[in-house]
């Protein structure tokens, strides 16, 4: 019977998994347009990040609405409205190529982030659920995270590829013609399948007021913060690798992508193996060893002279690899890519977990802190500005901080302190 239902069930893994590939393709153009607004605009370290800082700063103001409408309307019909608000944000973005308006691009880049927002509050949850939750519910959501790191990897070495030597955006929109078209079929494709509502009816005809939330939770409230800080880190550390390569290094922009794209490809080596072990090794235990493993592979590459260097293996646009000679310091930041790999799926399994009927809300939550993509780079280019020429490198001790508290959190911050809570529905 358990076996027949979860067979039941793979056309719906299937699709959230496809959908999490999106989330990361649309998210993703954030990081390579960066150079693209730079160039085109003449625009300092910090305003170059204001693309990634709207499409973030759309979970601040739709994490709770998504959240609500999920229980009022199901996964699906709120997958499918923020797949339509998708193609809006994106459409937006190609506009802000002809007319060449920075504001009209943020305006885009708002309006998607709203899209990724609603996504990722229906992918998340029900991959959990699917999977039964524990740590087979953390190996589904790494199993999606490959996917999505896939994508990733994709974006930075297309967009660096179709930007050549002219950064402009509308060198950059096949990438945008791309992703309407993804998501055009990610449409079509889920309006067909059938997507389980799991406990959406019972809580849409539940009217009485709640007594506690997902906010009564010690560890949900830590573990909040901690998704704040982990995807300004996810971010922050590509993002910065593009700039680096083009301004410090002198590189192309293809080549700069190829590092960056390396880096995402890393995150989907490591999320693969999380998939594979996530059963078997404890949320916690992963937690702790990437975020130690960060810290140290950031430090090394502060601290180490930028006149160390080394052959790096790069992701290459015709999906093959080559060799850059790049300093030491850029190849243990492309490391951290296995470090931030799992995070996400560690973050979000010890944070739920023990929260039954509050989970909903809390993914709603979760996304409102999902904010923090775009409030870390944007502290990371303050600190660029700061020194003479870009002061890429010391910027980075954004990301050590950040990391400092995911360790706290996977040794300490997660525990459930309020196991007298009841959370059946």
């Amino acid at each position: 019977m358990e076996q027949t239902k979860r067979q039941n069930n793979i056309p719906a893994i299937i699709v959230m998994i496809i959908l999490f590939g999106m989330i990361s393709f649309v998210t993703g153009l954030g990081g390579p347009f960066a150079k693209v607004l730079k160039e085109q605009f003449e625009a300092p370290n910090w305003m170059s990040q204001l693309g990634t800082f709207c499409n973030f700063l759309a979970y601040a103001f739709m994490g709770i609405p998504a959240g609500i409408l999920l229980k009022k309307i199901g996964y699906k019909k709120t997958a499918l409205a923020a797949i339509g608000v998708g193609i809006v944000g994106v459409a937006i973005q190609y506009l802000a190529g002809h007319v060449e308006q920075f504001f009209v691009y943020l305006i885009g880049a708002f309006v998607a982030g709203f899209s990724m927002c609603m996504l990722n509050v229906v992918v998340n949850p029900l991959l959990n659920t699917l999977g039964g939750g524990g740590n087979r519910g953390n190996q589904l959501i790494q199993v999606g995270g490959s996917f999505n790191s896939l994508n990733a990897t994709i974006v930075p070495v297309l967009v660096g590829y179709l930007v050549g030597s002219q950064a402009s955006i509308s060198n950059a929109s096949p990438a945008l013609f791309i992703a309407i078209g993804l998501f055009a079929v990610a449409f079509i494709v889920l309006a067909l399948t059938a997507i389980p509502e799991t406990g959406v009816e019972a809580e849409v005809k539940k009217t009485e007021k709640e007594k506690y939330s997902a906010l009564s939770f010690r560890h949900f409230i830590l573990g909040a913060i901690a998704i704040f800080i982990y995807v300004g880190v996810e971010v922050g550390i590509p993002n910065f690798l593009i700039l680096i390569g083009t301004e410090s290094l002198k590189i192309d922009a293809a080549t700069a992508g190829s590092i960056a794209g390396t880096y995402w490809f890393l995150m989907l080596i490591g999320r693969l193996i999380g998939a594979s072990v996530g059963s078997k090794i404890s949320s916690k235990m992963m937690l702790t060893a990437v975020s130690s493993l960060g810290i140290v592979l950031v430090l090394l590459a502060i601290l180490l002279p930028t006149t160390v260097l080394v052959n790096m293996p790069v992701f290459q646009s015709d999906i093959s690899f080559g060799f850059v000679k790049v300093p030491i310091s850029i190849l243990f930041l492309v490391l951290c890519g296995f470090c931030t790999s799992v995070m996400w799926g560690g973050i979000f399994n010890l944070a739920v977990e023990g929260l039954g009927k509050y989970t909903k809300m809390a993914s709603g939550i979760f996304m409102t802190m999902v904010v923090g993509g775009g409030v870390l780079p944007l502290l990371q280019g303050v600190v660029a500005d700061m020194g003479t020429g870009g002061n890429y490198i010391m910027s980075y001790w954004v990301i050590v901080v950040g990391l400092a508290y995911l360790l706290y959190y996977a040794l300490v911050g997660h525990k459930n302190v309020n196991k007298d809570i009841p959370v059946e529905a």
